[in-house]
């Protein structure tokens, strides 16, 4: 088992249903305007149930969507089968197989997932996702703040630590806003921070 997966696949089916009830539109409705206009390329890592590669589709953009839990997969093809969306068994912190593909991308997404890896899997993550990205590509990041759900592998984070650590890669912070919890846990939190390539 892949280290950040656990506790994901034998419940996929509900995690899923939990995703779909909030839309691609409410979640990121605070940085979509950072987004890049349509045709461009994008990543969804740790894209779950496809909600937010799905969205990303429909808008006309290119999108990769990189999920490492078959079983999540399976239901992401299961809901979004029909939308053009390349689906690819691949993970953090390296991303080996997008960078042996040698791709880059105009937009890399990452919703609630950075908590999933500890410090040095964030160093190496962040290095990996910087060189995913094209020359004025940006990356968009949900941080979870809260308490760690049972069966669950989750470490703190902090949006002054991921930009600290972009800042190492040639990444600069764009936008950092906290918000309450879209589900209406009362003890999570959220950080959105996008980050783009230093010009």
């Amino acid at each position: 088992m892949i280290k950040g997966t656990q506790g994901y696949g034998d419940n996929a089916p509900a995690l899923a249903e939990q995703y779909e009830s909030i839309t691609f539109a409410d979640v990121h409705h605070e940085v979509m305007h950072l987004f890049p206009s349509p045709p461009a390329r994008v990543l969804d890592v740790g894209a779950g149930s496809g909600r937010d590669a799905a969205a990303l589709a429909m808008l006309g953009h290119r999108v990769v969507a990189v999920e490492p839990t078959a079983a999540l997969r399976q239901e992401g093809l299961r809901l979004h089968g029909g939308k053009p969306i390349e689906w690819v068994d691949d993970h953090l912190p390296d991303l080996l197989q997008l960078h042996r593909r040698k791709d880059r991308f105009d937009l890399i997404l990452l919703t609630a997932v950075w908590m999933h890896l500890d410090i040095q899997e964030r160093r190496t993550a962040m290095e990996s996702l910087a060189g995913l990205l094209s020359p004025n590509g940006r990356i968009s990041m949900s941080l979870r703040y809260g308490p760690v759900p049972e069966g669950r592998r989750m470490f703190e984070v902090s949006a002054d630590e991921t930009i600290e650590l972009a800042a190492l890669h040639g990444l600069d912070a764009l936008h950092v806003t906290e918000r309450s919890d879209m589900l209406g846990r009362p003890n999570i939190r959220w950080a959105f921070v996008v980050l783009e390539t230093r010009t």
